[in-house]
């Protein structure tokens, strides 16, 4: 299905997916309505029409991710500056010459995959951290095209132990934590004004092994080509008091990817149900 796929031009590919958004936009009323409810509470200075603008824009961008994912298999080092730029190189290979291993962290926006695929292929494979997907279907499929440039996919249940033991052995673990984890799994932080509950896995692996943890974002540009930034290293609190530590550097991780969806909201997932947990299910719990 893939090679089919790929005998589409990568323009008329894009096209075709932007059609298949813009129905989706229409049809699906549920998905339509909570992105458009996320967006208000996020940007409650913007207008109606600026509001649906973005909205539109988002599902044409998460169509373009799914179309141009079909080229990943055949990127190619040497012609990935036709695709992709990347701008702070210096600052991963400082981390990687740490020895400690690499904490990578981003979120769903721009596209994530092909950034993947470029920082693999530029430097050397590393291992991401993803949620198994529903569908078999899809779960074979994706994880095959990550795998085809070396990058080895890591589930999230029950991977503590797994990412430290390869932390130690200098690996570099990639992780997206801008979606919504249950009560249990996480600790509330303020999102665009709102609390949401975020994984603290991040901030814990931080504390524990000391690897160096730094941005990484990989947006879309007017021209249509990518560019892969990846920030210096984060500044972890370390003040011994381990709650609040935790609480401190998730809420900070989470202050640097808002910024970043605020520069360009369009790029963002709002069909994620971002803040569907909330606080008052630990006050429940506890009763």
């Amino acid at each position: 299905m893939i090679k089919l796929i790929q005998y589409i031009p990568s323009g008329a590919r894009r096209r075709l997916a932007d059609l298949l958004a813009g129905a989706l936009y229409n049809l699906s009323f549920k998905h339509r309505l909570i992105a458009m409810h996320n967006l208000m509470r996020s940007f409650p200075e913007k207008s109606l029409p600026e509001i649906k603008n973005i909205l539109r824009k988002s599902y044409s961008s998460f169509a373009v991710v799914v179309s141009d994912f079909f080229d990943i298999p055949s990127l190619k080092k040497e012609k990935l500056h036709h695709v992709i730029r990347v701008e702070g190189l210096e600052n991963y290979q400082e981390a990687l010459n740490e020895e400690k291993g690499v904490l990578l962290f981003g979120a769903h926006f721009g596209n994530w995959e092909i950034g993947n695929a470029a920082l693999a292929l530029l430097t050397r494979p590393f291992v991401f951290l993803y949620r198994v997907f529903d569908s078999p279907f899809l779960e074979k499929n994706i994880t095959g095209v990550r795998a085809s440039y070396g990058n080895t996919s890591l589930s999230k249940d029950k991977a503590m132990r797994p990412i430290i033991r390869l932390l130690k052995n200098g690996s570099t673990i990639n992780m997206l934590i801008d979606q919504n984890v249950a009560w249990y799994d996480g600790a509330f932080v303020d999102f665009f004004g709102r609390q949401a509950c975020t994984t603290t896995g991040l901030a814990l692996l931080a504390l524990h092994t000391k690897a160096p943890v730094l941005p990484a974002f990989t947006r879309r540009l007017p021209d249509g080509d990518y560019l892969l930034e990846i920030g210096k290293k984060v500044d972890i609190v370390d003040s011994g008091n381990r709650v609040q530590d935790v609480l401190t550097n998730t809420q900070n991780f989470t202050k640097m990817i808002e910024e970043q969806i605020r520069k360009y909201p369009e790029q963002w997932l709002w069909l994620h149900q971002r803040w569907k947990t909330r606080p008052c299910q630990i006050q429940l719990r506890g009763k």
